[in-house]
């Protein structure tokens, strides 16, 4: 039986969601963490919870944008 050959997209495409999974995931933590829902262990800043929105934010909409332009396949 023939080895079936990995396509590379697929590997690409489930990373591209990945990130925007993660992305998302960021967000709504940021957002607890803003809203002050979640306590932040020790002596973390309040403020960690906007970065982490801001960074979540990064993730879905950028990061999947730069990582297809990169990964497009030649003309």
């Amino acid at each position: 039986m023939a080895r079936q050959e990995v396509d590379p997209a697929r590997g690409r495409f489930f990373t591209i969601q990945a990130v925007r999974l993660a992305g998302v995931a960021f967000v709504v933590v940021g957002m607890l963490i803003a809203s002050h829902r979640i306590a932040l262990p020790g002596r973390l800043p309040s403020w960690l919870g906007y970065l982490l929105i801001v960074n979540g934010l990064v993730d879905v909409f950028v990061i999947p944008v730069r990582l297809a332009r990169k990964w497009r396949s030649p003309e």
